[in-house]
């Protein structure tokens, strides 16, 4: 080796071992396999450009980009040296310059046509700056490069191609690319992966099928038709899975997506036997345990979701606080209440913490313990004002249950001191001063909720309910209904308010119409005693009194109800 190929391996050694500086772009990535080393020129190291060597590097070194760049790319110019030109082309991708690194890119490539990683690079970079249409050529020659073997040359260029973010400009580039290449699974793979990016299905789903009829046995395939019908023909998704493993019992991944798709079409019961066939390939794997336990308890099978939830924490491997929360979860579904605080006592970190103290204290409450209860409450730390809110609201709501409201009140007023703008606090404390008989504070509290949160349905529909209720400022209710009505209209909730509106207003068609639709949409109780009452005063008598007596059948001893029968039946 003579003195210059010296300097740029100790060159090269010196910028492997200094730390990388910090930059936003991504780095480049990693070539797949080690290159043939190239042919070097024979050039004599002169004074002047080891001088232009030492001066670019320390240039890098100290942050002097720009300067850097610039003289890598003429010593790169100057020595056609191949390995000058490649650190030229890292030094302009380091310095976040687009262009200056398109121009170095391609002078290595120039210097060093046979390098993979030269062509790739620019590929990308080209892409990083918004022209697929330059790409293109150079996509073009990798997959020339890789014609022995083609599909992984796709794989390499649909890894290039799919974060590009013009999602219909990637597909038309991937289909460009692939039209040259009909008999390779690979190419219409990488255009169906790019066509459901795009949002247009229908290609993806041919794409995907041909790539299927040329490679039965690719699993990638499968799974992506699978994938594609899943939302529209979810039948047909579970059939492309359930052959694939008549014919490849042993493929793990696609029988994992096969259990995960039967459970999110709640097929239960298949889906439990899919993941235990799972496990029982995978005896050490906590997940397949845990999932089999999940599905266990929404199957009510709780002695099985028991021993499932106990061989995931036995593991050691799974997260322990995940599995104790739902543990507790077990308790509680076993009505087992000690059970249920002591493993949730156990969720001592990690995304289920907090919900798990809430637990507590509501099992505390509804054992008698509301003081230890709110003590526990207040006890427990919150990440988040979202926390603090709920925590709050959950106070709130224990103290309601025991009629304690002017208590349940304060600690809301409490909370609006802290938070005056937050719109959940708002809604439940203005709904609890209405409720306590405080309806000018009510109205206050409605009122700041619109100006802060004005999409916020079901302010205006309180705030109009409870004037309709009173039976004041009649039109004025109306508007607010109506306006509600507008943000959620198809809220059945809302539908009884317009509908009573309708009704205060002598409408008594229209009410008719919108608390009917009320009451299909949701039988309560008090739309039952709406809309029997407008039935009643319009004439139909009969039906008016089977909806109230089938809704007290279902209902029996609501005092909404028995309140209107008495009216109108005495």
């Amino acid at each position: 080796m003579n003195a210059f190929n010296y300097l740029i391996a100790g060159s090269l050694l010196l910028t492997a071992c200094a730390q990388a500086p910090q930059r936003t772009e991504p780095a480049p990535p990693a070539e797949p396999q080690a290159e043939a080393a190239p042919a070097l020129p024979n050039v004599e190291l002169s004074d002047e450009l080891l001088y232009e060597f030492l001066l670019t590097e320390i240039a890098n070194q100290r942050g002097h980009k720009a300067l850097a760049v610039e003289g890598s790319t003429d010593i790169a110019r100057k020595t056609r040296d191949p390995r000058l030109a490649r650190r030229a082309a890292q030094l302009a991708f380091e310095s976040g310059d687009m262009n200056k690194s398109i121009e170095a890119f391609r002078q290595w490539q120039e210097i060093e046509p046979a390098s993979p990683l030269a062509g790739r690079m620019l590929a990308s970079i080209l892409l990083r700056g918004g022209k697929p249409d330059e790409a293109q050529p150079e996509l073009a020659k990798l997959l020339e490069a890789e014609k022995a073997n083609p599909g992984t040359g796709f794989m390499q260029v649909f890894q290039l191609v799919a974060p590009y973010p013009d999602k219909p400009a990637a597909l038309k580039l991937m289909r460009d690319l692939a039209q040259p290449y009909p008999q390779v699974a690979e190419a219409h793979w990488s255009v169906a992966q790019l066509a459901q990016q795009a949002g247009d299905n229908p290609l993806a789903l041919s794409e995907v099928r041909q790539a299927r009829s040329l490679r039965p046995e690719w699993d990638m395939a499968a799974s992506l038709e699978a994938q594609l019908l899943q939302k529209n023909a979810p039948q047909q998704a579970l059939e492309v899975l359930r052959r694939y493993l008549s014919d490849y019992p042993d493929a793990h991944e696609i029988r994992l997506q096969y259990a995960r798709t039967l459970l999110e079409q709640k097929q239960f019961q298949l889906s439990r036997t899919e993941f235990q066939r799972l496990a029982k390939d995978n005896p050490d794997n906590p997940d397949l345990a845990f999932a089999i336990a999940l599905i266990s308890l929404q199957m009510n099978d709780l002695q099985d979701a028991e021993a499932q939830f106990r061989q995931a924490l036995g593991k050691g491997k799974k997260n322990q606080d995940t599995v104790q929360y739902y543990l507790g979860q077990l308790g509680e579904a076993k009505e087992n209440e000690d059970e249920a605080i002591a493993h949730y006592r156990e969720v001592k970190g990690g995304e289920y913490q907090f919900a798990a103290r809430l637990r507590v204290a509501y099992l505390l409450s509804k054992r008698g313990k509301l003081d230890e209860a709110r003590e526990y409450l207040h006890q427990t730390q919150v990440a988040n004002n979202q926390q603090r809110v709920q925590m709050l609201l959950i106070e709130a709501q224990l103290l309601r249950e025991v009629k304690r409201l002017e208590d349940a009140y304060q600690v809301l007023q409490q909370g609006l001191a802290k938070l005056p703008n937050h719109p959940d606090l708002l809604y439940e404390t203005a709904m609890l001063a209405d409720r306590i008989g405080k309806p000018d504070i009510f109205e206050q509290l409605i009122r700041k909720l619109i100006q802060v949160k004005p999409d916020h349905a079901h302010a205006y529909n309180a705030l109009g309910y409870s004037l309709l209720e009173r039976n004041e400022r009649v039109a004025e209710a109306v508007e607010l209904v109506e306006k509600a009505l507008q943000l959620a209209p198809d809220d059945a909730a809302i539908m009884d308010s317009v509908g009573w509106g309708y009704y205060r207003s002598g409408r008594l068609d229209e009410s008719l119409k919108l608390l009917r639709r009320a009451f299909a949409g949701n039988p309560d109780p008090e739309v039952a005693a709406h809309l029997g009452e407008v039935l009643w005063v319009h004439g139909d008598k009969e039906e008016a009194r089977k909806i109230w007596q089938d809704s007290l059948r279902a209902n029996p001893g609501n005092t909404l109800l028995q309140a209107i029968i008495r009216k109108f039946i005495p």
